[in-house]
C-alpha cells in the first residue's frame, strides 16, 4: 500500500470522528463530559464498551501470540465471564447506591482520605501506562505503513496520533465518546470479520473447512494442565476473572460508561449482554491468529527468518506478524481493512482512557465540582491536554525499553499497578474493620515491590513455578494482608455502612 493511500484513509476516518464530536459536544457541561448526563441508553453503552474493552493489543497481539501460546488466552477470556458477574452483582449496585462520578470516592467514604487518594493515584498510574502501551502499538503500525517511507520520526507520529484524540474529545468527553466508540466498534468488528474472510478466501477455505482447519491446528490448544506452566488453564482462568474485576470494575474508564446509564437495572443489562459478545469477539481474534500462520506457511513466508520481524534476542516478534502480512502480502483491499481496524480499535480504547484520566484527576485531586462551570471547563481542558502529554512521554520511553509481547506487557503492568486497588476494595467491601488511614499509601507501595521480589525469584524459590497474569492476585493478597495489619476491629471505631 502506498503511504498516500494510508494517509487518505486516516484523514477520512478522523474527519468522521471530528464531525461526530462537533455534533455531540454542543452545550457540553462537566456533567456531560464525566457521565453523559446519566441518560445513555444501555444498548449503546454495551456496544461502545466492546471497543473500549479491547484495543490494538487485542487486534494484533492476541492473534500473533497463538504462535507461542496457542489458544491458552481463551482461559483468560472465560475468566472474564466470572469477573463480569462479580462486577454486575456487587460493584455496580454499590456505585449506583452512592451515586458516584469517580468510583474512588467510595474509598474515602469507607476507608478514609488517604485510602481515597491512594486508590485514585494507582488508577492514574495504571490507566496511563496501559493506554500508552496500546497507543504505542498503533503508532508502530502507522510508522511501518506510512511514516518510515516518508522519513517522519516516530516521535512526530506519536504526537500527531494523540493530538487527534485530544481534538475530538476535549469538549464533549464521555457524551462524545459514546458515539465515537459506537462508530469505532462497528468499524473494528467489520474489519476483523473481513480479515478472516479475506485470508480464508486466499486459502480457499469454506466455513466448514475454516472451522476444521482451526480445530485441527496445534495452535488451537486451549487446556494446559501443567501447574508450573504459565499457560496452566485454571491459573489463566482465575487471572482473567480478577483482571476483569480490577481492569473493568475498579477502573474509572470502563465504569464511567456504566455509570452513564439511566439506572442500575440498565447498567446491569448492558454488562450482561456485553459479556457473551466480548467472549465471541476474542474467539474471532484467536481464529484470526491461527489463519495468519496458516497463510504464511501456504505462501512460503518464513516469518522467523525475516530480520524485520525479529526481536534483539533473535526470537519472532509476534506483535509484528499481522501488520507485516497485512501491509506486504495481503491484497490492497485487505490491507486497507487492516489499517482501518487497528485505528478503530486502538482509538476506541485510547479516547475513553484519556477522558477517564481527566475525570479522575479533576474529581479526585482538583475537586472540580466546587468551582463555577466556566472554571470547571478551563481546568478540565488543561488537564486533558496535560494527560495527552504524559501519554506521549510514556510511549516514547516504552519504545526504548520494551522487549516482550504487548499483551504480556499490558497484563503484567496491570498486575503490579492494579493490585493495590484490588486489595483496597476487597478490604473495604468484605470487612468491617477500620484502617489507620495514614499508613495506607506505604502498604500499597510495598505490595507491588514484594510482588516483584517474589516473581523475580519464583523459579528458584517455588520449585520452577513461573508467574503469568496471576501476578495481580499475589499483589492484591500482599496489599490485603498489609491493610489487615494496620487495621482495627470496627467495634472500637465503627465503620460507615459501606461494606457488603
Amino acid at each position: 500500500m502506498s503511504p498516500t493511500l494510508v494517509l487518505s484513509l486516516i484523514a477520512g476516518y478522523f474527519a468522521v470522528l471530528i464531525i461526530i464530536a462537533v455534533l455531540t459536544s454542543r452545550r457540553a457541561t462537566s456533567e456531560s463530559f464525566f457521565v453523559a448526563n446519566r441518560n445513555a441508553p444501555w444498548y449503546m453503552v454495551a456496544f461502545a464498551m466492546i471497543g473500549t474493552s479491547l484495543s490494538g493489543v487485542t487486534f494484533i497481539s492476541v492473534p500473533g501470540n497463538v504462535y507461542g501460546k496457542s489458544w491458552s488466552y481463551l482461559a483468560v477470556v472465560l475468566g472474564y465471564v466470572a469477573g463480569y458477574v462479580v462486577i454486575g452483582t456487587i460493584l455496580l449496585p454499590l456505585y449506583y447506591r452512592l451515586q458516584l462520578v469517580s468510583i474512588y470516592t467510595y474509598l474515602e467514604q469507607r476507608l478514609g482520605y488517604w485510602s481515597y487518594k491512594t486508590g485514585a493515584l494507582f488508577f492514574l498510574i495504571s490507566r496511563a501506562l496501559g493506554s500508552a502501551l496500546r497507543l504505542y502499538l498503533v503508532a508502530n503500525v502507522l510508522q511501518l505503513a506510512v511514516f518510515d517511507a516518508m522519513h517522519v520520526p516516530f516521535t512526530v507520529t506519536v504526537i500527531v496520533s494523540i493530538l487527534f484524540i485530544y481534538l475530538y474529545t476535549f469538549r464533549g468527553g464521555l457524551k462524545t465518546i459514546l458515539w465515537t466508540d459506537t462508530f469505532q466498534t462497528m468499524a473494528m468488528l467489520s474489519c476483523v470479520g473481513l480479515s478472516i474472510y479475506f485470508i480464508s478466501s486466499e486459502l480457499h477455505l469454506g466455513l466448514g473447512q475454516l472451522v476444521d482447519t482451526v480445530r485441527s491446528s496445534e495452535m488451537s490448544q486451549v487446556y494446559f494442565g501443567g501447574f508450573s506452566d504459565d499457560k496452566f488453564f485454571w491459573k489463566q482462568f482465575a487471572s482473567g476473572m480478577f483482571i476483569t474485576i480490577v481492569m473493568t470494575g475498579l477502573d474509572q474508564d470502563l465504569m464511567q460508561k456504566n455509570l452513564s446509564c439511566r439506572s442500575l437495572g440498565e447498567a446491569q443489562k448492558n454488562l450482561f449482554w456485553f459479556t457473551p459478545v466480548i467472549v465471541g469477539v476474542n474467539i474471532l481474534f484467536l481464529t484470526l491468529g491461527v489463519l495468519l500462520y496458516q497463510f504464511a506457511a501456504a505462501k512460503g513466508i518464513h516469518l522467523s527468518e525475516l530480520p524485520q520481524l525479529l526481536k534483539p534476542n533473535h526470537t519472532l516478534d509476534t506483535d509484528r506478524v499481522f501488520p507485516y502480512l497485512a501491509i506486504t502480502h495481503f491484497t490492497r483491499v485487505a490491507g486497507v481493512v487492516f489499517i482501518l481496524g487497528i485505528i478503530a480499535i486502538t482509538y476506541a480504547s485510547a479516547d475513553s482512557a484519556l477522558t477517564a484520566l481527566t475525570t479522575s484527576f479533576c474529581v479526585d485531586f482538583l475537586g472540580i465540582k466546587k468551582y463555577p462551570e466556566a472554571r470547571q471547563t478551563r481546568l478540565r481542558q488543561l488537564t486533558h491536554l496535560g494527560w495527552s502529554a504524559v501519554l506521549i512521554v510514556i510511549i516514547l520511553l516504552f519504545r526504548v525499553f520494551n522487549n516482550q509481547s504487548l499483551i504480556d506487557a499490558v497484563f503484567r503492568t496491570a498486575g503490579y499497578t492494579y493490585g493495590p486497588l484490588l486489595g483496597l476494595y476487597t478490604f473495604g467491601i468484605f470487612t468491617h474493620r477500620r484502617l489507620r488511614d495514614a499508613l495506607v499509601l506505604p502498604v500499597c507501595v510495598a505490595g507491588p515491590l514484594l510482588t516483584l521480589l517474589v516473581v523475580s525469584h519464583s523459579q528458584e524459590w517455588l520449585g520452577g513455578y513461573k508467574f503469568g497474569f496471576e501476578i495481580l492476585l499475589l499483589n492484591g493478597l500482599f496489599v490485603l494482608l498489609g491493610l489487615w495489619a494496620i487495621s482495627q476491629p470496627a467495634a472500637q471505631n465503627p465503620a460507615p455502612a459501606l461494606a457488603v
